[in-house]
């Protein structure tokens, strides 16, 4: 079977590998086996421990299951791309060079 191809980045390989490292940190800090949030997230524990090593071909899913295994955790994942400051940005400049509205003629 041919492995699927991704095109990461290395600093997104970097933020999901410290991503994973807080997620393992979370599990032990609450002194969570493996085996336990892996059953509790309905996965196997190697694709837990995929998670907790940030492999980028695990999918958002299975992040999102393991963080709610952890006591609701995946309620974090609403706080991604919540404050979208160059969006807004990008917005605010359409609007200060958008274009003029014609003047009605009665």
């Amino acid at each position: 079977m041919k492995k699927a191809a991704y095109n990461i980045l290395p600093d997104t390989e970097e933020i999901l590998a410290k991503m994973g490292e807080q997620i393992k940190l979370a599990r032990l800090r609450r002194n969570l086996s493996a085996e336990l949030v892996a059953e509790r997230a309905g996965i196997s524990r190697s694709s837990l421990w995929k998670v907790e090593r940030g492999n980028p071909a695990v999918a958002m899913g299975i992040y999102a299951a393991v963080l709610h295994a952890l006591n609701n955790m995946d309620k974090d994942l609403l706080l991604v791309a919540q404050d979208d400051e160059m969006g807004r940005q990008i917005q605010d400049l359409e609007l200060l060079v958008g274009k003029r509205t014609r003047r009605s003629r009665n």
